[in-house]
């Protein structure tokens, strides 16, 4: 994205609001989303200035939780100058010294969509993004935007992970990783790693951050965030600290 292009006023995007439906990560909680406009593409520096203010993408759509009541989805982001290992997480990257990394632009990818199938069925044969579908994959991982790239984790030629993320002039934002659920590779923790792999690369590229998204903190499933630390939480227009025990 060039900063030498007009920027799109904020206060000129158009938003709206989902009506109520269940929650993916609470039970028995509704959830109200706030999309951008899909039918108004947002200029450049937009994508930038919503994800400050704690907006995701998915496909095309950027959006954010806008749920009465609740405020449990907690946008966080790694600061990458500030981010030191973990010893576990370094051991991880030890065992992974062997993966090669690929960078690719985020088109369709017949291996790509082989190994998110694979691992949809057998991980999240429970959730609402089950059966995958190739039309379903496409809106979601697929962009035809510079920014949006897809990284690939290989064994040789085998393909073992595939991280989607966008690189933004202020961080790289984390949209979703998917990897080999083989038991045999159980121990690289793929997932972890393709995290410890962007904040490389942001470092890399002199991006101060790595966005990973909404932290809530009574989901298990999102229990894996937290061990990324020093990590920073927007409270308000804030970004703070985030203090864990």
């Amino acid at each position: 994205m060039s900063s030498n292009t007009p920027r799109q006023p904020i206060r000129d995007l158009r938003f709206f609001l989902t009506v109520p439906h269940s929650c993916s990560y609470l039970e028995g909680r509704e959830a109200t989303t706030l999309f951008l406009d899909p039918q108004q593409s947002p200029g450049v520096g937009v994508y930038d200035a919503l994800t400050l203010m704690g907006f995701r993408r998915s496909g095309h759509h950027l959006y954010r939780p806008h749920c009465e009541g609740c405020n449990a989805c907690v946008s966080v982001r790694i600061p990458v100058n500030d981010f030191s290992p973990s010893r576990t997480q370094r051991k991880l990257m030890h065992r992974n010294a062997d993966l090669s990394e690929h960078v690719r632009p985020a088109a369709f990818d017949a291996e790509h969509y082989s190994l998110y199938a694979h691992y949809i069925r057998t991980r999240h044969s429970d959730g609402d993004m089950y059966p995958p579908s190739y039309e379903q994959y496409r809106t979601f991982l697929t962009l035809d935007q510079d920014y949006a790239k897809l990284l690939e984790l290989r064994l040789g030629d085998r393909l073992l992970a595939v991280s989607a993320f966008d690189q933004l002039e202020h961080g790289l934002s984390a949209i979703y990783t998917f990897f080999d659920p083989a038991s045999q590779f159980e121990r690289r923790s793929l997932g972890t790693y393709a995290v410890l792999s962007l904040v490389e690369r942001a470092r890399h590229l002199g991006l101060p951050h790595v966005y990973l998204g909404y932290w809530i903190q009574e989901c298990r499933k999102m229990s894996y965030k937290q061990n990324f630390r020093p990590l920073e939480r927007l409270d308000g227009r804030q970004w703070r600290r985030l203090i864990l025990d």
